[in-house]
């Protein structure tokens, strides 16, 4: 895909928070960088081929098996409006019965293309595949509706199409998507009760949530869902929301349209019919951060299984996506394996959840994703600086809104994810994090390594003069050279306080599993500014932090 900045409204101009797409932190044109359209196009142009030339080993051999048991076709699919949508078909010949596969794309305007590997090897398993560009991208026609009920009369017509020109009869049905096609996929088949089987890879459960995370503005994000959609058709509708996240308007609008967008919202379908969703995602994720879908995915009843991943959102999954080897894809067959073709492969027997440790990379099976979490060690906010084994009362420490500090989330949407993929995370100089801006407190060194795995929650109390207020925390591996790992991070807003009233905040951080080698400290880090989100305070507004004796300020950890 060729880069392209973003010339839509609401995309590059800054908004309350100070952040926009030509400062800071750009959005990126692609939440796919890695993918080159021109080696998937040469993939696709030699399964129509059959010509192998150019290829590399291991593709030209993909290409050869899956010519030997299917047709590959281009064409379109009539989706809802009688909009035409751009898609390829890999179809067996025998007429013997067989499962199917639909695939909507992600948020790109590569289209279906991202999926031609994948699909393939699908294809040459023994599976009937169908995947189309979602509406509104690449060739598609329409405009997007980002997973509204179009893209759910989208993917029921998808269907219809595949099961139309299959030539046996259809067994399973499953549905599979990456980031936006997962989105899809999900809604799906909680609407359409042929689908038997869904995988949902970098996806969302409450999107919400994920738009405006403990009533803070995901400014960032929004911006990066723009810059990658420069060349797309969007909605009036979906231009309008975008535009209102960045600039503060219409909150209750927003999670209004949201909520049938998010499959969290039709979780009592999914459960009914006990269906099988295998979820992947990364600990870093900057778009569809890991709360929400794990929120989505405690609540379903049927079979499950999670993977958590270093990185940022689709990065674990994108060397599959090239072709190359890759445990999140393997996986996704052997799902679906298990689940439309019925083959014990032993999937079911693993567990619930496998997460990948940073930063040593280790992974762990447990059978629950509340299994993660063996108990609870509460550290205190202590008025010197330092988390304490006992609560204490009557300090203030000040935080000065408007000014960023060395602690931030990340230094790009999507694209830090790889770095920490290749074992380069950020490195945070914590010795700059100036602390009449900031508020700090650190841990004693460890003993022993620290084993959080789970949800870390924070509990503070502060008062802000003003009748709004935001502050974002960071939990830090301090090494004892004073440069630090980001371990996980949540922020906070409130919008609903009296001025100069005192403000209790419970929140979770994001879900994480990092061990903590011994001789490090955990630093808790506040600031009221951060690039990726949007801010409700005041320049130069004080937000003073304390610890009541009726409601001390503490984090819990959660241990392994």
């Amino acid at each position: 895909m060729t880069p392209a900045s973003s010339s839509r409204p609401g995309s590059s101009r800054p908004d309350s928070s100070g952040f926009s797409g030509s400062s800071g932190a750009p959005a990126p044109a692609s939440l796919y960088p890695e993918l080159d359209a021109t080696t998937l196009g040469a993939f696709v142009t030699a399964l129509e081929s059959g010509d192998l030339t150019g290829l590399a080993p291991a593709r030209a051999a993909e290409v050869a098996e899956a010519r030997s048991v299917t047709v590959f076709t281009r064409g379109k699919v009539t989706g809802a409006d009688g909009d035409r949508l751009d898609a390829a078909l890999w179809r067996h010949t025998g007429a013997g019965p067989r499962p199917v596969i639909v695939m909507p794309s992600p948020w790109t305007d590569l289209g279906w293309l991202t999926y031609a590997v994948q699909a393939t090897l699908f294809a040459a398993r023994g599976y009937d595949v169908l995947a189309y560009s979602t509406r509104g991208f690449a060739a598609s026609e329409g405009q997007v509706d980002v997973a509204g009920p179009l893209d759910v009369a989208d993917g029921s017509r998808a269907l219809d199409h595949l099961i139309e020109r299959a030539s046996g009869p259809v067994t399973k049905i499953g549905f599979l998507g990456d980031s936006y096609g997962s989105g899809i996929s999900q809604l799906v088949a909680a609407h359409d009760t042929r689908v038997d089987a869904v995988v949902a890879l970098s996806s969302w459960g409450d999107l919400g949530e994920a738009f405006y995370e403990n009533s803070t503005r995901h400014v960032a994000a929004v911006r990066a869902l723009l810059g990658a959609a420069a060349k797309a058709r969007l909605s009036p509708q979906t231009q309008s929301v975008f535009d209102n996240v960045l600039g503060n308007r219409d909150i209750l609008g927003t999670l209004q349209w949201a909520e049938i967008r998010s499959p969290f919202s039709h979780i009592k379908e999914l459960n009914r019919r006990q269906l099988p969703v295998y979820f992947a995602h990364a600990w870093h994720e900057t778009l569809f951060p890991a709360n929400q879908t794990l929120k989505m995915f405690n609540e379903l009843t049927g079979p499950k299984r999670l993977a958590l991943s270093i990185g940022d959102h689709s990065g674990p999954e994108m060397t599959g996506m090239l072709g190359l080897p890759n445990r999140i894809w393997t996986d996704a067959h052997r799902w679906f394996d298990h689940h439309l073709r019925g083959i014990d492969n032993g999937i079911a027997d693993e567990g619930q959840v496998l997460s990948e440790v940073m930063w040593n990379k280790t992974l762990e099976p447990r059978p629950t994703w509340h299994s993660l979490t063996e108990r609870v060690h509460r550290l205190h906010l202590a008025g010197g600086g330092e988390l304490t084994e006992e609560p204490e009362a009557g300090w203030t420490a000040g935080v000065l809104c408007g000014v960023d500090t060395p602690a931030t989330v990340a230094d790009a949407v999507v694209t830090s994810g790889y770095a920490e993929i290749a074992g380069r995370p950020k490195v945070y100089p914590t010795a700059d994090i100036d602390r009449t801006v900031a508020a700090v407190w650190a841990s004693a060194p460890a003993e022993d390594t620290t084993r959080l795995r789970g949800t870390p929650r924070l509990r503070v109390t502060y008062r802000a003069a003003n009748p709004s207020s935001t502050f974002v925390a960071y939990l830090l591996d301090l090494a004892p050279d004073g440069t630090a790992h980001l371990v996980t991070h949540a922020p906070y807003t409130d919008l609903d306080s009296a001025p100069d009233s005192l403000i209790s905040a419970d929140i979770d951080l994001q879900a994480t599993a990092y061990d903590v080698p011994p001789g490090h400290r955990l630093m808790l880090v506040i600031d009221a500014r951060d690039p990726f989100y949007g801010d409700a305070n005041l320049p130069r507004a004080t937000l003073s932090f304390t610890s009541p004796e009726t409601t001390p300020s503490y984090v819990d950890l959660p241990l392994g």
